[in-house]
């Protein structure tokens, strides 16, 4: 188990063959984790009906097994539920998720607020698991590491330790999915997205994915982007968006009466 790199050649065995066992997936996160010889680990199972996890029964269920196995190699593990209807940050693909986080960590006006609120409570909860802050006072102790810049300093020493910080690259290849009519915003398909930004070179290239431009709620104009695709090659680009402008929408827009 403290030979994490073998689950690299499991996954990419099984990546291509669209299977996600869920005995494969616990030794996938704790395997890491016990590599790293972690002690407390907090593991963040966002719950919905297009999320990885669909229910509060099979959340459960997994988070037991998460739990139990973590307790025999030695670890403790607490999971926390949270929403998973919709996509967290603007972000899906590797180095666009990256830009998000480094957007939060710079405090930069365009940072996602919902990313940077997920963090900032689960960062809440595990200064707490792990005794660094008292009970209830958690997430105001990582706000302010967050905001007095401590996070964002902390963050560039961990990576000129592994080689400098490099700023996320951006796809060439860009283009727009846009309402076929207005309303708003009602649903968002989570496993769609992720089967889209997939096409789209996810998350083998590195800048591609899927950029959100609306979230739940958002009332839209017809015509307006709903998210843009971005891929490294023009094939891929257009792979994707066939797949995305199909009949079975990715993001629901109800139109108004």
């Amino acid at each position: 188990v403290r030979l994490s790199p073998a689950d690299d050649i499991l996954i990419r065995v099984e990546r291509p063959l669209d299977l996600d066992s869920q005995g494969q997936l616990v030794a996938s996160v704790l395997s890491k984790k016990a590599a790293a010889g972690a002690t407390h680990v907090l593991i963040d199972m966002p719950v919905g009906l297009t999320a990885k996890v669909r229910s509060a029964h099979a959340a459960n269920l997994l988070g037991q097994q998460l739990e139990q196995v973590g307790q025999a190699l030695g670890m403790q593990v607490r999971v926390v539920q949270t929403d998973g209807v919709a996509p967290v940050g603007r972000g899906i693909g590797p180095a666009l998720e990256a830009r998000d986080v480094l957007a939060v960590l710079r405090r930069e006006t365009r940072a996602p607020a919902d990313l940077a609120l997920r963090s900032l409570q689960l960062a809440g909860q595990i200064l707490e698991f792990g005794g660094a802050a008292p009970a209830g006072a958690g997430l105001a102790q990582a706000t302010a590491v967050l905001e007095d810049g401590r996070a964002w300093q902390k963050f560039q020493e961990i990576c000129e330790a592994q080689g400098g910080l490099r700023e996320p690259p951006v796809a060439t290849h860009q283009q727009p999915v846009r309402a076929r009519h207005g309303g708003t915003v009602i649903a968002i398909d989570n496993r769609r997205l992720a089967r889209i930004a997939k096409l789209a070179g996810a998350p083998s290239a590195a800048c591609a994915g899927i950029d959100m431009n609306v979230q739940l709620g958002t009332v839209v104009e017809r015509g307006q982007p709903l998210f843009t695709l971005h891929a490294a090659t023009p094939g891929e680009l257009a792979y994707a968006l066939e797949y995305a402008t199909t009949p079975a929408e990715a993001v629901h827009v109800m139109e108004e009466a």
